[in-house]
């Protein structure tokens, strides 16, 4: 089932929609560094203000970014997708060669420790503590 996402625009529609987006964008931002240009040069203007002249070009130059950023992701997307499929069109062209499986060894034996005495003795007195416990 398609989904309709509204009217079709055409690719030179959709670049000049693009481009007044990115232009109106600036325009506007530049427009509020002056109006934070005015704040900071008057009696009662702060360093904020004058951050604030320096933040809104910034915020006016992200529209064009981000734009710029989609177009090279999808042109990333479309090369690894072409080289995909010729990777896949390869490996369908070649045979891979048997594998040749090895027996799995078995696990080799633990080695018997001997008990020390010491720890012997550590271990009849726990088992003497649980009992006791058990039995109350």
């Amino acid at each position: 089932m398609a989904v309709n996402s509204g009217p079709a625009v055409s690719p030179l529609g959709r670049r000049l929609l693009i481009a007044a987006t990115c232009v109106v964008s600036l325009l506007l931002c530049c427009g509020l560094a002056w109006w934070q240009w005015d704040r900071f040069t008057s009696a009662n203007g702060t360093f904020q203000n004058l951050g604030y002249v320096l933040q809104w070009p910034l915020f006016g130059l992200f529209p064009a970014f981000m734009f710029w950023r989609i177009k090279k992701l999808r042109e990333r997307e479309e090369t690894q997708g072409e080289s995909a499929e010729a990777q896949a069109e390869q490996a369908a062209v070649t045979v891979p060669a048997p594998r040749v499986s090895t027996p799995a060894r078995p696990p080799a034996p633990r080695p018997v420790a001997e008990e020390d005495d010491e720890l012997a003795a550590y271990n009849r007195y726990l088992r003497e503590l649980n009992a006791r416990d058990q039995q109350a």
